[in-house]
């Protein structure tokens, strides 16, 4: 099966001609997965940051049956459902109060795709047709589909080699790190604002944390500045919670701090279980898209609201409240505290911890092969990227697994 797979089958952001290594998974259970040749390990990725109840979980495995006995798909043009009725509702409960109308997507870089037509679509309907850029921040990531990369950081981001393809928008600085004084910074970027307003349609932000951009935390007073500028300015504020939503960064939402005009959520939605995103916006700006020439959102997926989904997304909400996140959460904060040890460690550049994430940032780019081993011989899965070696466990993991996924980490540290 591996040689099969190495032949014909193609990984993300991995040669087709020269792959790196995969692992074989036998099946996923808990906080585990089982990998032929390894036996357990310790999944710290929760499958890229979406297994946040971690696997096989008897709620969210419940919530599929159940609702496979009616129907698991059904499109959603001329038609409705209850699964998708109850999400909404869900969402609308546990995001902040202006944020009451939701489309349901497919997946995280489409909603990106989506939030970012609404914004568009709103300046049309303000009379603005003119305002067809955005102010994004370096250092930041938003997904791989093309709009979603054209605010992306175009520099040290993942999809440089497509300047030129790309729209073209403005990028202010990347966010002064937490305790820093960011008084310099937001001058920069309201200045940068003011130049560009006559053009600019809205805002985009991964807030409090930066992922897939290099996993850089800031304060919330950061976010308070975008929201003074967005409303100064006319442009509409979008927040990318895709990675940091349900309570990755010890709040359920950052937009419980700053509250943007339109919220794309994802990843943990469905608890891993399935592909689903959702974007949540405000009656104000549903208004002004239905005020734009189309009268209509201009975005139909073919699997939008796809009832099975949605049932284990609401089934996951459920979930993540009568769990107490909080407490899951603040434990493995506490545990991960335990990378401080590292931060002494020759060719290691600064050790970062917000929420459940814990980042080795080092002095040069990762051997990803070595790290990855020398992980695995721990018993603990990690996929090391450019120069981090990083971790989003499942919530439910305990205190000694958090233990051991520092372990892994510092012994990955120590070849990679």
């Amino acid at each position: 099966m591996l040689a099969y797979d190495r032949e014909h089958v193609w990984h993300p952001y991995t040669s087709m001609t020269e792959p790196t290594p995969v692992r074989l998974v036998e099946s996923a259970r808990g906080v585990r997965l089982r990998l032929a040749g390894y036996g357990e390990v310790i999944d710290g990725m929760s499958s890229w940051w979406a297994a946040i109840h971690g696997y096989a979980v008897p709620e969210l495995d419940h919530a599929a049956h159940s609702q496979l006995e009616s129907m698991s798909h059904v499109m959603f043009g001329g038609l409705t459902h209850e699964p998708a009725i109850t999400l909404a509702r869900k969402l609308i409960e546990i995001t902040p109060e202006p944020l009451d109308k939701v489309f349901l997507a497919d997946s995280g870089s489409v909603s990106v795709e989506i939030a970012l037509k609404m914004a568009l679509q709103f300046q049309r309907g303000s009379g603005r047709p003119e305002r067809k850029r955005f102010l994004a921040l370096r250092g930041g990531y938003h997904g791989d589909t093309f709009h979603p990369m054209s605010v992306t950081d175009p520099d040290g981001g993942m999809h440089s080699m497509w300047r030129g393809l790309l729209p073209e928008h403005v990028f202010a600085d990347a966010p002064p790190a937490p305790g820093d004084d960011i008084d310099g910074w937001a001058a920069g970027v309201r200045a940068l604002a003011e130049h560009h307003a006559h053009e600019l349609a809205g805002i985009i932000v991964e807030p409090l944390l930066q992922g897939a951009g290099g996993m850089w935390p800031y304060d919330a007073a950061c976010l308070t500045v975008l929201r003074e500028i967005a409303d100064e300015l006319g442009l509409v504020l979008i927040f990318d919670e895709i990675a940091t939503g349900f309570g990755r960064t010890g709040h359920l939402f950052v937009s419980e701090l700053v509250t943007p005009d339109i919220l794309c959520v994802g990843k943990a939605l469905t608890g891993g279980y399935l592909t689903m995103a959702a974007v949540l916006t405000t009656g104000r700006i549903a208004q002004g898209v239905s005020d734009s020439e189309s009268g209509v959102l201009m975005h139909g997926p073919t699997f939008m609201a796809n009832p099975l989904a949605c049932a284990i997304a609401t089934a996951s909400i459920d979930l993540l409240a009568s769990r107490g996140w909080e407490t899951d959460v603040a434990r493995v904060h506490n545990a991960l505290g335990g990378l401080e040890k590292v931060r002494s460690t020759p060719g290691v550049a600064d050790v970062r911890v917000l929420g459940a994430v814990g980042v080795v940032q080092l002095d040069h780019p990762v051997d990803v092969v070595a790290a990855t081993e020398a992980a695995l011989g721990k018993g603990v899965w990690l996929r090391p990227f450019r120069d981090l070696i990083y971790t989003m466990p499942p919530y439910v993991c305990t205190t000694d697994e958090v233990e051991q996924i520092v372990a892994a980490i510092e012994a990955a540290v120590a070849v990679g």
